[in-house]
């Protein structure tokens, strides 16, 4: 079993463990307990990283993915604010990283939503288009990484048809790193890109059952200019245009 992705899945249980107490009011602040059994209930509450590793290892790695997902969507859900500290860093992609791209794509949105090969095929024709004709003046892709694992993507390319217009793709965060911001400081490096490559607008197309996404984008500044029914990926959606004047 690859030690990094463990290490991560470790990382986001613990999270969601203290975004759980916080929530509920236990943290150890909340208890105001000056008793030793105060003390101790806290202590059995808050899971170590040992604990959490043996917890883990009593599941298969396809369950581990599903679990940590599932604590995810319940931070969110309820409203986790990003951690103060930024527990990752954002680079170029390196060979391996475009495939992770597509593998990642494909596989939690056929979990999440349903969209199945379709939409994974999709997903790696843009990476492909991405690399053969990559424009280096002109566009950028991050990846996110974390505890040396790849947990996000985003990418900015330029629109052949629309002098000045740049199209954000290929956004994702995994479900391990949900809650920390990613998202946004990914979709914030491409408008800063955007600036200082001369573009005047920059554009994008999602769907309106990805709210998360809608949420960055709306507190970005972007605006909705359009939407349409399709059902690209074998399922009935509304796809939306989005963009954000520079």
């Amino acid at each position: 079993m690859d030690a990094s992705a463990q290490a991560a899945r470790i990382d986001a249980i613990r999270r969601f463990n203290r975004f759980y107490k916080r929530r509920m009011g236990l943290t150890q602040e909340g208890l105001r307990s000056p008793t030793e059994e105060g003390r101790a209930a806290f202590s059995e509450r808050n899971a170590s990283q040992a604990e959490v590793a043996a917890l883990l290892v009593t599941l298969s790695p396809p369950d581990q993915e599903r679990l940590v997902e599932a604590m995810a969507v319940i931070q969110e859900v309820l409203g986790a604010a990003p951690e103060h500290r930024v527990p990752y860093v954002l680079r170029p992609p390196e060979p391996g990283d475009f495939g992770w791209i597509v593998e990642r794509h494909g596989r939690l949105y056929d979990r999440e939503y349903g969209w199945g090969e379709r939409f994974e095929a999709l997903v790696a024709e843009i990476v492909a288009r991405f690399v053969r004709e990559f424009d280096a003046d002109r566009e950028r892709c991050w990846i996110a990484e974390r505890n040396g694992v790849n947990v996000g993507s985003v990418a900015l390319v330029n629109e052949p048809d629309r002098e000045g217009v740049a199209r954000l793709r290929l956004l994702l965060v995994d479900p391990s790193a949900r809650g920390l911001g990613i998202g946004r400081r990914l979709v914030r490096e491409c408008t800063r890109f955007a600036r200082g490559a001369g573009y005047h607008t920059i554009t994008l197309w999602t769907d309106s059952v990805l709210h998360a996404a809608r949420r960055i984008y709306e507190e970005e500044g972007y605006r909705l200019v359009r939407e349409e029914r399709h059902d690209t990926f074998g399922v009935d959606l509304v796809g939306q245009t989005w963009e954000l004047t520079l």
